[in-house]
């Protein structure tokens, strides 16, 4: 495979990235009794147990087992990770019904809900109590999509006039890592969000280090490491040669004896890709709690392009309404990948927030009405432990239990302007590689737009994901 370059004349790394996470998960779920064997170590389950620990953003104020390659279960890994064959995946179609009956439905069941909320914030607790039983009678997990959100919704608003909205948020802690990979394969099946993601960060990535020979890439929630095997293969495709490549894999201890043993197996599988494609690649694993880490421990070297990736994470940063001088306000890498969730459900106020939450959560469920079969388990595992976990926090839990705070878009951009970046501007190429595949492999109301060097992803018009790249301003 070749090196090319865009017609703009910019380097780009000549590998598919779009289905490296697809792929990865294929390959654990072979080593489903391996999985079944260690602690449910996923990012959301350490999430819940520190749920009132400080935020991770702080630490960059300061700064201006197979190792044979013939093995089957390494060929396996080679094709899940080196994202070789986007034919094999059979991805949903638009299915038949009528749309606009279903939208009238889910209507009436958010009015339903949000009416009760109102009443538990009136204090009316016994009215609330006739109310939420009323919903129970018309929810279910396993039916229509506006059913399904209803019933964990109603499992969130009697957590909370119970006070158990904390507990019941880390009993999910029991479900087995094997099952939430199941889980979430039946996720990325349904929706493009998070393979645009890695394309968007690789590609970004990959043209930045163009022309240097140290790149430094900190990774917070680095979890599985699923993005970076295809970058490894790609730039030992560079022009001139790889740069040397370092990778600082960061995430929360899990529990047991031994909290970082998922953050080094990581390193120990990216280490092996690194001397197959003879890439030098340090990686240095970093397995603490957000508030302990410290710019010290990440070692930076100012010959090397720094570049901090953060996906999807920033969400769980406590803002001003908890702590004073919030780390959200305190970034200073030298190239940031920020990926937002955009909501607005971290107001301070519960009517408020709760609306948006219910609007966010309904375009989620209807989003999967409309690619998912309802009978399938796996869609039904991963409303119930993703997208009910996390309604739970959101309604039943404060303070700083209360971890789920995204904010839109446009809010992170003003962070990151008062903060002193500024962004990148969005690679034409990129952005249409992206359009093109979420056009061909996906449900057609799947979005993909742009607003403001953002690169907006969302279903029906409404946005659920922005992404962008970031500079220290001059």
């Amino acid at each position: 495979m070749e090196p090319n370059l865009s017609h703009s004349g910019h380097y780009h790394v000549p590998v598919d990235y779009f289905d490296g996470v697809f792929n990865f998960l294929n390959k654990m779920l072979m080593e489903e009794d391996d999985l079944l064997n260690k602690q449910p170590c996923m990012f959301i389950d350490s999430l819940a147990l520190r749920a009132t620990e400080k935020s991770f953003l702080d630490v960059l104020i300061n700064h201006p087992h197979f190792h044979e390659t013939d093995h089957p279960l390494m060929k396996a890994y080679d094709a899940a990770l080196l994202c070789d064959d986007l034919n094999r995946l059979q991805l949903n179609k638009p299915r038949s019904g009528s749309l606009p009956n279903r939208v009238k439905k889910r209507r009436r069941n958010v009015e339903e809900t949000v009416d009760l909320a109102d009443l538990l914030i009136r204090g009316n607790t016994a009215v609330a109590v006739q109310t939420l039983n009323t919903i129970r009678k018309h929810s279910s997990p396993h039916e229509t999509s506006s059913k399904r959100m209803a019933h964990y919704f109603a499992n969130a608003l009697e957590a909370r006039l119970r006070g158990t909205g904390t507990e019941l948020y880390r009993a999910g802690l029991m479900t087995p890592a094997a099952k939430i990979l199941a889980s979430y394969k039946a996720y990325i099946t349904a929706c493009p969000f998070h393979r645009i993601s890695n394309i968007f960060a690789n590609k970004s990535i990959a043209k930045l280090a163009n022309g240097r020979d140290k790149v430094h890439i900190v990774d917070f929630g680095i979890l599985y490491g699923f993005q970076w095997p295809c970058i490894i293969e790609g730039l030992s495709l560079r022009p001139g040669g790889p740069p040397k490549v370092r990778i600082t894999g960061i995430d929360l201890p899990q529990p047991g004896l031994r909290p970082a043993e998922r953050v080094e197996e990581t390193g120990c599988r990216l280490m092996e890709y690194a001397k197959r494609f003879k890439v030098e690649l340090e990686y240095h694993s970093i397995a603490k709690n957000w508030e302990d880490v410290r710019v010290e421990d990440l070692e930076i070297d100012p010959k090397e392009m720094l570049v901090v990736n953060s996906i999807y994470r920033m969400r769980n940063v406590l803002d001003e309404t908890v702590v004073e001088n919030s780390p959200r306000d305190s970034l200073n890498p030298d190239v940031f990948v920020h990926g937002v969730l955009n909501g607005a459900y971290n107001a301070t106020f519960f009517l408020t927030r709760f609306k948006e939450v219910v609007f966010h959560f309904a375009t989620l469920f209807d989003m999967f009405e409309a690619t998912g079969k309802r009978e399938d388990e796996d869609r039904v595992l991963f409303e119930r432990e993703v997208f009910g976990r996390d309604i739970m926090n959101v309604v039943a839990c404060e303070g700083r239990s209360r971890v789920e705070r995204p904010e839109t878009y446009r809010k992170w951009g003003m962070r990151n302007s008062k903060a002193g970046f500024s962004q990148v501007a969005l690679d034409r190429d990129l952005v249409e590689e992206v359009r093109a595949k979420v056009k061909r492999k996906y449900h057609k109301d799947f979005v993909v737009h742009e607003d403001n060097n953002w690169m907006l992803q969302g279903w029906k018009g409404r946005v659920l994901y922005a992404l962008s790249l970031w500079k220290p301003a001059p």
